[in-house]
């Protein structure tokens, strides 16, 4: 082949290859039937687990009529345990969960935990289709999440937005502060509380939980591996009791310099927002800015794993606590006290 005609062939085919790649980049139109069939996707994996639950309260007094509320709930095993939110069934005198399928069923109250909103309740019968939990630890600010519920009953509403932030912090009505919790603009109405938060894949991220009045777009979801965590114990106890060691924080990546420097097996640490006063935390010299990266000999990642480790055995039993001060590790030895209520918190 002639040099000149060598040329000219490269040229074409490099004036091609940006039009072949053109012509393979997604529309505009394609990129909303994916998103489309993501939603309709996951709706119609969980909507079969998503129940309507009714509540009724006794009155104390003979002149008032009995209260009656509800929520959302989703089952989560086949044999009928249904994860929800505290204050949706706290104080029930009565409870019934309607399914899709319009069947309505007594329910019985589990167990639930106030200072972290969730609450486990179960219906009779066997062969439910449960939801399938994801992991909340992987989820990533901007990622497409999928809300399930009734709001204001209607039943299996489904609502769509993304992962507006995570790690943040939230006043539960018992008054203790729920920590990492997800915010996202996935549309809540009173009733979406205690339904499912879903990834485009149909797993199970959060708990829907409260919305901030009267904001738009701004609500909430406990994660779903803390609600996991409670919700075994739930089942297997009927109740939580906890170590209690009167710190606010949220989970923060640590600087992989930093990490390599000091040696430490974990990539993110447990961030002190705030010290309660007179607590185990305050008199054991804790700081805010203090970064939690241990406790006893099991490394601390985030608020999951200081929950999952102040567990009943621990109350009264002095611990080393291994924290970052100022960019130096240091050990500060706590003792954990029993969990204590707080003064209710004002309903948003």
């Amino acid at each position: 082949m002639k040099p000149w005609l060598r040329l000219v062939l490269d040229d074409e085919s490099n004036h091609r290859q940006p039009t072949a790649t053109a012509a393979s980049a997604p529309t505009d139109d394609q990129l909303l039937d994916a998103y489309s069939t993501a939603v309709v996707r996951a709706a119609e994996l969980v909507s079969p687990s998503v129940v309507n639950i009714e509540v009724e309260h006794r009155q104390r007094t003979a002149t008032k009529p009995d209260a009656r509320g509800g929520g959302s709930g989703f089952i989560f095993t086949p044999d009928g345990f249904i994860l929800t939110n505290s204050h949706v069934v706290h104080g029930a005198a009565a409870l019934h969960a309607t399914l899709p399928d319009g069947r309505r069923l007594p329910a019985e109250l589990v167990g639930d935990d106030p200072d972290t909103d969730v609450a486990v309740v179960r219906i009779p019968g066997s062969g439910f289709v449960p939801a399938r939990f994801g992991n909340s630890s992987a989820i990533r600010v901007g990622q497409l999440a999928i809300a399930i519920g009734n709001p204001y009953g209607f039943q299996c509403t489904v609502t769509a937005g993304v992962i507006s932030a995570l790690g943040r912090s939230l006043r539960s009505h018992s008054g203790r502060l729920i920590d990492s919790v997800m915010q996202t603009d996935a549309a809540l109405n009173p009733g979406n509380s205690g339904g499912p938060l879903v990834t485009s894949r149909g797993e199970v991220i959060g708990v829907n939980t409260a919305v901030i009045m009267p904001a738009q777009g701004i609500c909430f979801a406990i994660a779903i591996n803390t609600a996991a965590f409670i919700a075994g114990r739930l089942i297997k106890d009927g109740k939580i009791t906890r170590g209690y060691i009167g710190v606010a924080g949220q989970t923060q990546p640590l600087p992989r310099r930093a990490a390599r420097r000091l040696k430490l097996p974990v990539e993110t640490a447990l961030l002190v927002v705030s010290v309660e006063p007179a607590s185990p935390a305050a008199i054991a010299g804790l700081r805010e800015r203090d970064l939690i990266v241990g406790y006893g000999p099991y490394p601390v990642t985030g608020v999951d794993d200081l929950h999952r480790l102040l567990t009943e055995e621990q109350i009264g039993v002095p611990t080393p606590l291994t924290v970052i001060r100022d960019g130096v590790p240091r050990t500060i030895e706590i003792v954990p006290a029993q969990s204590r209520r707080h003064a209710a918190a004002p309903r948003r």
